[in-house]
């Protein structure tokens, strides 16, 4: 499968924006948690139309879109 959205997990703090702003729902809770404590985000890269709401909204700079 072809990756469309390369993550930084480890930047993450848990705001879940990119979450609430996903429209076709392709990121959700992962089961890693990161250095921070923080349960991170993933991607299903099948759903993912790389729109870039994700990259737009995160403060913390997690989503690279490819």
């Amino acid at each position: 499968m072809e990756e469309k959205m390369k993550l930084n997990v480890e930047r993450c703090k848990g705001c879940y924006l990119c979450i609430e702003n996903c429209k076709i729902g392709a990121i959700s809770l992962s089961d890693y948690t990161n250095g921070k404590g923080v349960v991170t985000i993933q991607v299903d890269q099948s759903k993912c139309v790389q729109c870039g709401s994700c990259y737009a909204m995160c403060p913390d700079l997690v989503f690279e879109i490819l």
